[in-house]
């Protein structure tokens, strides 16, 4: 039998998650995990097939887990509007220079490969091509975007294209990989997207691990929930 550890926090969708998923699955075991320190021994037991983070809080989960995979990075696995895309950075404090972005959209090249489907990346930036020269934080974003898609564009094969500041372009052009200038603003992209405005979500797919990890937000509802447990379920296969 599959076994699938989830963390249990204060929100207790992830009890009826379970509960539905189970009625699907009923061949799987779900194990709950009630404190961080017992979900990260669940990654590293051999005798777990796939661990997600539910509702635990992640700082203190991600930093133990650097100890042991130092290379540690994440990409939410969005459904936007009839199309599936990877968001990355999320995490506040990933993604902090080019060549860091530069390893999550190969890490996000990769996954989408495994799976079948086809890479197609944008770049972000905080601020359009012409808004160069409007403080030094917009001009950075601007030349670091510009540089980001020029060492993709160099180092590997698939389609990429800049869209600086233009998200709803990024996301109208059906590209699955959307790079955000940093974490914060892809954590700010993602919340108004998943949690705002209820875009499905399955979770974040972690990259840099030999085990599957789903990194999902404290806040989700039940049936986000449900999806990541369904993500872990086909990766751990």
């Amino acid at each position: 039998m599959k076994t699938i550890a989830i963390g249990v926090g204060d929100n207790e969708n992830i009890i009826q998650a379970c509960h539905i998923f189970k009625e699907k699955h009923p061949k799987t075991d779900i194990k709950l995990i009630y404190s961080d320190e017992d979900l990260v021994k669940a990654v590293l037991d051999d005798r777990v097939d796939a661990v997600i983070r539910g509702s635990l809080p992640a700082s203190h989960i991600m930093q133990e887990l650097k100890e042991y995979y130092p290379n540690l990075s994440r990409a939410t696995y969005i459904n936007g509007d009839d199309y599936e895309f990877l968001l990355s950075p999320v995490g506040i404090d990933e993604g902090t220079n080019v060549e860091e972005r530069f390893e999550i959209a190969k890490n996000c090249i990769d996954f989408l490969k495994k799976v079948g489907k086809k890479p197609k990346i944008a770049i972000l930036a905080e601020g359009r091509e012409d808004d160069f020269g409007r403080g030094n934080e917009v001009s950075n974003s601007i030349k670091e975007s510009e540089k980001l898609t020029k060492l993709i564009e160099e180092n590997t094969s698939e389609e990429v294209e800049n869209f600086f500041i233009l998200i709803e372009k990024a996301i109208n052009s059906k590209s699955n990989v959307i790079i955000a200038p940093n974490g914060r603003v892809g954590n700010i992209i993602f919340r108004t997207l998943v949690l705002l405005s209820s875009w499905p979500s399955y979770g974040a797919v972690t990259f840099g691990i030999d085990r599957v990890y789903i990194d999902t937000s404290r806040d989700q509802s039940i049936d986000g929930y449900v999806r990541s447990l369904i993500l872990a379920n086909q990766l751990s296969e």
